[in-house]
């Protein structure tokens, strides 16, 4: 049996202290999480992607001059 829940929650703060890669917040009801993927090819591709250029050697600085540590 499927039931279908729709809610309104409004948080004014919420704290989180920890994250990682296989985290799952969830915040309404009680239930089972089904993982779900879905792979789309909307710019309608038939090729693979071209390979990746070799950067020249000015692309390795920093583009925006950095301000050196502080100690």
């Amino acid at each position: 049996m499927n039931f279908y829940i729709q809610q309104s929650i409004h948080i004014n703060f919420i704290k989180i202290g920890g994250v990682t890669n296989s985290s799952v917040l969830q915040i309404g009801s009680a239930g089972i999480i089904k993982p779900a993927t879905h792979l789309y090819n909307t710019g309608g591709f038939t090729k693979p992607a071209p390979g990746a250029i070799k950067p020249s050697e000015h692309l390795l600085a920093p583009s925006v001059p950095l301000q050196a540590p502080v100690r």
